[in-house]
């Protein structure tokens, strides 16, 4: 099922949550696993639009994705942001978590003649 997270909108300079925060607090998590985000992105002026991502347990208190880098046995882990350079369409495909799921975006520049899009399918990996 296609879910429209973010309708087409001109990016702003913070980050702004989509209307829609995706609830699968009665969904079988075997057969919904998968956070795939299906972004349509026009650059215009932006030097960059970035999409956060971030989970609840509860609907009230959401905490970012994460990313991880492991250099000479040490684990970083940092607040996990997907970032695009360039017009066009993107997959982001992302494990779910909790429950509640809530996607935010910002532009980073001039952000005159830039678009995004976003749109979700949950599925199984």
């Amino acid at each position: 099922m296609l879910y429209a997270v973010r309708a087409a909108a001109i990016l702003t300079n913070a980050y702004v949550a989509a209307g829609t925060v995706l609830n699968y607090s009665n969904a079988n998590p075997a057969l919904r696993n998968q956070l795939n985000l299906l972004v349509k992105f026009t650059k215009g002026s932006l030097t960059s639009a970035s999409i956060k991502v971030e989970f609840s347990h509860d609907g009230v208190t959401y905490y970012q994705d994460t990313f991880e880098s492991v250099s000479g046995g040490e684990s970083t882990i940092s607040n996990g942001v997907y970032t695009m350079t360039a017009s066009g369409n993107y997959v982001i495909s992302i494990p779910i978590k909790f429950s509640y799921i809530k996607v935010s975006a910002i532009g980073t520049g001039t952000v005159t003649s830039s678009e995004l899009t976003i749109d979700a399918i949950v599925g199984v990996a």
